[in-house]
């Protein structure tokens, strides 16, 4: 695939994500095959060609927390999508839930997002910038490419969160649980990187959302295993009676010990 078509792609991918009106019908069903998004070679392709031209479908990158990967074998990365910022916020520290300058706190539900990060030989990694971005709780990025006038968007809400692992290989987030939007299951994405350089790109999602099942870019990652290590309980702390008390999320993370994205699939050698 040349490189040229990378604006075409990268356009389709917009619209597979939502950004246009709600779905409906066989429109629904079309971009629920077609919303997972994969990179290869550097473009966005849809994961339903995977199969096409040896083109093998990627998974771009105390508390409940998700299922362990198998031993020994990375998080699955996914696609980073269009909605990264262009330009990070002022603001772009842990908690996403209140803005400076802002006295409104976010809307959704608070959720205290945490986990450890470790290669695939167990060893903690410190120092890692671990960046979060995700949409508002009425489905909407604060991003200019997002246009949807339909959903509003939050001035109490960053959408975009920054946090380095401590000693421990530890990370935290004050976030919200992530709501979904048309063609996209409920998700946080995820990206990691050491030194400048991207170490993993991944996407977390609710464990128990009905909209994972009708979601292309989850279920392209077709080991249930690996799968499953993407979905996180998001709940309320045990023994927590106030019907508004902050939900937890863990959310740990596995890099290739090579630093290396990993596959969704058996493990490519050079």
């Amino acid at each position: 695939m040349a490189r040229r078509e990378a604006p075409l792609i990268e356009a389709a991918v917009g619209r597979l994500h939502g950004v246009a009106s709600p779905a409906s019908g066989p429109r629904r069903q079309w971009l629920g095959r077609f919303g997972a998004l994969t990179l290869q070679g550097g473009l966005l392709v849809p994961a339903a060609l995977g199969g096409i031209g040896g083109l093998a479908s990627l998974a771009q990158p105390g508390s409940a927390r998700a299922a362990d990967a198998p031993a020994g074998r990375a998080t699955p990365s996914q696609s980073e999508g269009p909605f990264f910022p262009r330009e990070l916020p002022l603001d772009r520290d842990s908690d996403l839930t209140r803005v400076a300058g802002q006295s409104a706190v976010a809307r959704g539900d608070l959720t205290d997002l945490t986990g450890t990060v470790t290669d695939s030989t167990g060893r903690l990694q410190a120092g890692l910038l671990v960046e979060i971005w995700q949409v508002n709780a009425f489905g909407r990025y604060h991003h200019p490419r997002d246009n949807r006038g339909d959903r509003p968007l939050d001035p109490g809400f960053q959408g975009y969160g920054q946090a380095t692992t401590d000693a421990a290989g530890r990370y935290r987030f004050r976030t919200i649980r992530p709501v979904p939007y048309p063609g996209r299951a409920p998700h946080i994405h995820v990206a990691l990187s050491a030194g400048g350089t991207r170490r993993l790109t991944t996407q977390l999602y609710v464990a128990g959302a009905i909209e994972n099942e009708r979601d292309g870019l989850l279920n392209a990652i077709r080991d249930t295993a690996l799968r499953n290590a993407l979905l996180v309980p998001f709940a309320k702390p045990s023994g927590a009676t106030d019907a508004n008390a902050v939900l937890e999320a863990r959310f740990d993370i596995v890099l290739a010990q090579d630093g290396r994205f990993s596959l969704s699939g058996p493990a490519r050698r050079a």
